[in-house]
C-alpha cells in the first residue's frame, strides 16, 4: 500500500522559518529623533490635558446645571400632565402627543448621559414615567387615552419628581 501523497511526513531536518528573520538597526540620529518626538507628544498631551475646561470645574456650573435641569424637568411634567389629562376628541391632541414625544426624547437624551444625575430620584422617576407615556403612544396611537390604572401611576411619578426636585434630590 502507498502512502497519500496528501499527508504530511516528519523528517529529521529542522524546519525553515515561514518568515524570513530581518533584524532592523536604528541609527543612533534616528533613535534621538524618536525619543525628542515621544518627548514633544507626551508634553502637549499633558498640557492639553491638564487645561481642559472639563477637568476644572467649578461649584457654580454644577449648581447652574442643576437649577437648570430642576426647570427643564418641571416644563416637561407640565407638558407630560397637559398633554395625558386632554380629551381625547380634542383636535390638538397629535400635536400635543408629537411635542410631548420631541420633548421628552430631547430631555433623555441631554441627561441620561449626566453621571451625577442617574442616581437621583428625581431622574429615575421622571425616566420611568416618560417611558410609560411613550411606551403607550407608540403602541396604541396618539389619539388612544392612556387608561385610568396607567394615568394614575403616571402622575404619582409625577408627584414624586416634583417632590424630589424640591428637596434637591
Amino acid at each position: 500500500m502507498s502512502s497519500s501523497p496528501a499527508l504530511i511526513t516528519p523528517t529529521t531536518s529542522t524546519p525553515k522559518p515561514l518568515l524570513p528573520n530581518i533584524r532592523c538597526k536604528l541609527s543612533p540620529s534616528t533613535s534621538t529623533t524618536t525619543t525628542t518626538h515621544r518627548r514633544h507628544f507626551l508634553s502637549l498631551t499633558a498640557i492639553i490635558a491638564l487645561s481642559s475646561p472639563l477637568l476644572l470645574t467649578s461649584d457654580a456650573a454644577l449648581a447652574a446645571t442643576d437649577e437648570e435641569y430642576a426647570k427643564e424637568t418641571q416644563e416637561v411634567i407640565k407638558k407630560v400632565r397637559d398633554t395625558i389629562n386632554m380629551d381625547k376628541t380634542d383636535p390638538n391632541i397629535a400635536t400635543a402627543v408629537a411635542e410631548l414625544r420631541e420633548t421628552s426624547n430631547s430631555w433623555v437624551a441631554k441627561y441620561r448621559r449626566e453621571k451625577a444625575l442617574l442616581g437621583r430620584l428625581s431622574f429615575r422617576d421622571m425616566y420611568s414615567a416618560l417611558n410609560a407615556v411613550s411606551g403607550h403612544y407608540v403602541s396604541f396611537g396618539p389619539t388612544s387615552p392612556i387608561p385610568a390604572k396607567r394615568k394614575t401611576r403616571i402622575l404619582e411619578e409625577m408627584d414624586s419628581v416634583e417632590k424630589a426636585l424640591l428637596r434637591g434630590r
